[in-house]
């Protein structure tokens, strides 16, 4: 349940609040769909601030400042909001916010979705945006009825006064759209929610299932083309000539250029560019990549990690721990380059003219992306406009530092003379870049004669998600190695007396950035999968010793119980099955997921995943549950099918025929359990995936004996 006492506001620190973190007083501000609305006097709309827009006729609009991916954002911030307003849910709508510092992430200062942080750092903006708007609606009843305020209480969507008179909210946003916001704010009790911390049936999904929802790849405007880029077939190759000669004379087709990223062809429809962009003959430089291969950069991971790297974290003394132990053991984790696989592929729509640009898609990086979009189309950034779609899947890519896929279809409207979609194909989505990098972790462990680790090294090789991004001198300066290739080993939490965990940076031509839960991807699996390598040598119950570990981690230790006790730990199971265990700390959540597989031919059935999750006040269970089933699901794929490979420089993996994922038949029953809590909200949309490979494996371990080292499983291949 949520609980958070009552918080007041005074004026200017409401006011001063909502402008540094996104809000502000926005009467008069213009919106995507609708005319600028010129002043509260001169409209029939109330609109308090930024977030929130009360019409006469009842509806009710949140302006929702992140993006919706499936994630459920369109419904628990608007919940937020609604809930403080005590606003009748069956007329709240949402719309999505453009592009303006108003709308900026509290905590990160630009506008943009990611890190699980939606919910959390909207909690106190949307509640206060809420509760603004009621005291003022509140204030405007209270004139008419020549009442005091104080008097009058509201519900579902009206304010009554003493005597039981009612005024709608729809009747009085006239009246409200004078007022200036009040004194002070004060939330609400929680004990009084109405909706948050209720399982309250999503927003969107009306429009998703009849189809009136809009995503990026939906997008028409009159007279607009498309386009296809053939791209160079090895990162990092150049141009040297191409011959266009008989696609011109294709049907559909307008235009064949070159364009930074390759050669544009422009169609009317997206075949017709497809199979034109076929009949185009290309001739590339290939670089220096040509003779990358992804089995010889592992050998030299290997070799890499025998050395001391570069110090994250030193308590005590790991190496004289180490060699004074009872029992020692080592262990090489290996996880492959993965991409992110968004059911819809990237794409953008781009209409550049001389004054102005226009885009719309499905974006993570509002800011980022905008003030590309500007320098590329030689604009400035308040004369781009981005009109955030639905987005079919993110996990990451659609957060693009560089901005890779919206500067491409700037460059390409620059040709086009047009309107333009540029479409990726699915080929083009996997072979196009910015994956989960691969990693190794070389761990040494070493247990006293009581059973009790002593010494935990871990040593990690990989390549850096921040290197070449306008953020690695915020997160990297300084520190010699990448914060993200490390959280979730920096911080481990079991109480070992001497612990070394040391980073190597690979320098390689792939381009790589962060993937659902980023270094925790890779973390989890090596770390949890060596504690329970660490319990099998002590001779002791994985679970049990994970106990003995985190006596001083309650949170760790709740999620750890719950998931253990709702999966019947002690209790048996057929012969041919076993019962795996993990715990991680990602993105202020914790959770545990408990595996149960059987092995058969040495093919992995995962037949039920138990799910703990502490996320700290929350918001709905109902999303809660969603995406800690649907993270589980992402890292049960990974963990089983998915991998990327590369030989002489070109990728081995182009489509689900070569990248095979989860089938909806080989999903095991999936359990969902919250462990209530009093603790600051923590995300949701990532801490679900730790957990999932490493619970896998070793539940493998129970079931065989045989230990999964590398990702993605391969039986043939576990010791």
């Amino acid at each position: 349940m949520i609980r958070q006492t009552v918080v007041p506001f005074e004026r200017r620190e409401f006011l001063k609040l909502s402008v540094a973190a996104s809000g502000g007083l926005l009467i008069g501000f213009q919106f995507p769909g609708i005319g600028k609305l010129a002043s509260a006097e001169e409209s029939k709309t109330f609109m308090p601030n930024a977030f929130v827009r009360i019409g006469t006729d009842e509806r009710i609009t949140v302006i929702v400042n992140h993006s919706e991916m499936g994630q459920g954002v369109y419904t628990s911030l608007p919940m937020l909001l609604a809930d403080e307003l005590d606003a009748d849910w069956s007329k709240v709508g949402f719309e999505s916010a453009p592009v303006d510092p108003k709308y900026n992430h509290p905590a990160f200062g630009i506008q943009m979705t990611g890190g699980s942080s939606s919910v959390w750092s909207g909690l106190q903006q949307f509640r206060q945006a809420g509760a603004a708007a009621r005291a003022m609606l509140i204030a405007a009843a209270a004139q008419q009825w020549n009442v005091e305020a104080s008097t009058c209480r509201t519900d579902s969507g009206a304010v009554f006064n003493p005597t039981g008179a009612k005024l709608s909210y729809g009747l009085l946003a006239s009246a409200a759209a004078q007022l200036t916001p009040p004194e002070h704010v004060e939330l609400k009790d929680p004990k009084n929610f109405k909706l948050i911390g209720k399982p309250i049936k999503r927003l969107d999904t009306p429009e998703k299932l009849n189809g009136k929802a809009e995503f990026g790849i939906d997008v028409k405007l009159p007279g607009m083309v498309t386009a296809v880029i053939a791209r160079p077939p090895i990162f990092g190759a150049t141009l040297i000539s191409f011959d266009d000669s008989r696609a011109r004379s294709m049907p559909g087709v307008r235009k064949i250029a070159a364009v930074p990223t390759g050669i544009a062809v422009i169609a009317d429809t997206f075949w017709q560019a497809n199979m034109a962009r076929d009949a185009v003959r290309i001739e590339w430089d290939e670089g220096s990549m040509r003779d990358f291969d992804t089995a010889r950069m592992m050998e030299e991971f290997r070799e890499r990690a025998k050395t001391p790297g570069t110090t994250v974290r030193k308590d005590g003394d790991a190496e004289a721990a180490l060699s004074s132990a009872a029992k020692k053991i080592e262990a090489v984790y290996e996880v492959p380059y993965l991409s992110h696989l968004m059911m819809e592929p990237l794409n953008c729509v781009v209409d550049l003219r001389p004054d102005s640009c226009v885009l719309w898609t499905g974006t993570q990086f509002q800011t980022i992306d905008r003030a590309n979009a500007a320098k590329t189309a030689g604009l400035p950034p308040e004369k781009v406009q981005i009109h955030t779609t639905f987005l079919g899947g993110g996990f990451g890519r659609r957060a693009n530092p560089h901005s890779d896929f919206v500067i491409e279809a700037v460059q390409v409207a620059k040709v086009a003379g047009a309107p333009v979609k540029v479409m990726w194909t699915r080929e083009d989505d996997m072979n196009g870049g910015y994956y989960r990098p691969a990693f190794l972790h070389a761990i040494a462990g070493g247990i006293d004669g009581s059973g009790s680790v002593v010494s935990w090294r871990s040593r990690l090789v990989g390549q850096s998600i921040m290197a070449g991004t306008p953020f690695a001198d915020m997160m990297m300066k300084g520190k010699g190695y990448d914060p993200a290739s490390v959280e979730g080993v920096d911080d481990l939490p079991y109480a070992i007396p001497n612990i070394a965990v040391e980073s190597h940076q690979a320098e390689i031509g792939v381009p790589v950035q962060w993937w659902r839960s980023v270094g925790h991807s890779h973390t989890a699996f090596a770390v949890e999968s060596f504690v329970d390598e660490l319990a099998a040598v002590a001779h002791k119950d994985p679970y049990q010793f994970r106990r003995q570990m985190l006596q001083k981690q309650p949170r760790h230790l709740g999620v750890l119980d719950m998931a253990a006790q709702k999966a019947g730990w002690d209790k048996p199971l057929p012969k041919g099955m076993g019962r795996g265990i993990a715990v991680h700390f990602a993105f202020g959540s914790y959770s545990a997921h408990v595996a149960e597989v059987s092995v058969t031919d040495n093919k992995v059935r995962v037949h039920r995943m138990v799910c703990a999750i502490d996320c700290g006040e929350y918001v709905n269970p109902n999303i809660i549950a969603a995406q800690t089933e649907g993270g589980a699901i992402f890292g049960l794929s990974a963990a089983l099918f998915e991998e990327l490979t590369f030989e002489k420089g070109r990728l081995q993996q182009t489509n689900f025929h070569t990248f095979p994922v989860l089938r909806m038949n080989e999903c095991p029953e999936i359990e969902t359990h919250i462990v209530e809590s009093k603790e600051k909200a923590g995300g949701i949309g990532e801490p679900g995936v730790p957990c999932a490979a490493p619970a896998i494996a070793n539940a493998i371990f129970a079931a065989t004996g045989k230990r999964v080292r590398r990702l993605p499983i391969r039986l043939s291949e576990a010791v």
